[in-house]
């Protein structure tokens, strides 16, 4: 990614701890607990799709951990793990775009339905733009599918407010760091 004056950087996923979270560098191992995770098809009901098999996970997941072949854009894909149940419940992503006043993140979470409404995605994403401020990033994006009242307000607790774009039948959320 470009930083401000022209030099290159890379993001790379670091861990994030929170209150009740270690929120992990995603790695390719994590695949078969993710599958379960994430195997709930009404997880898909605004994003589409259906659930992945443990090995479409681990193909996806070696991809996203080698990093963006673009200079200028990095992955960060991250598990969340529940600290004192030592298991992992969802997903964290931000996807770093480097501009001409240092970068853009855009993010997203995903929660197994076993551990929702429990404050987890809220937590996260909380800890990501914590870490994003750490970072040249200015911008923090999230696109919310209009009916997604509880991604709606996972965005509101991690300081994202809804603009009057649209994006692919979503609502662009936005949050402008300092």
């Amino acid at each position: 990614m470009f930083r401000p004056g022209g030099s290159v950087i890379t993001l790379r996923p670091e861990t994030i701890r929170t209150d009740r979270l270690t929120v992990l560098p995603l790695q390719a191992e994590h695949a078969d607990e993710m599958a379960t995770v994430l195997s709930d098809p009404s997880l898909h009901t605004f994003i589409g799709g259906a659930p992945d098999t443990a090995q479409a996970l681990r193909a996806r997941y070696e991809r996203w951990a080698a990093g963006s072949p673009d200079p200028t854009e990095s992955w960060c894909n991250w598990v969340i793990q529940l600290r004192d149940a030592a298991c992992l419940a969802g997903t964290l992503q931000a996807t770093i775009t480097a501009d001409d006043r240092g970068a853009t993140a855009e993010i997203a979470w995903v929660v197994g339905t076993p551990w929702q409404r429990r404050g987890i995605a809220t937590e996260a994403a909380q800890g990501l733009v914590a870490w994003l401020r750490k970072h040249p990033v200015h911008t923090v994006i999230a696109h919310i599918h209009p009916d997604h009242k509880a991604s709606a307000a996972v965005a509101t607790a991690a300081g994202l407010i809804p603009t009057d774009q649209w994006h692919d039948g979503e609502i662009r959320w936005q949050l402008a760091i300092s």
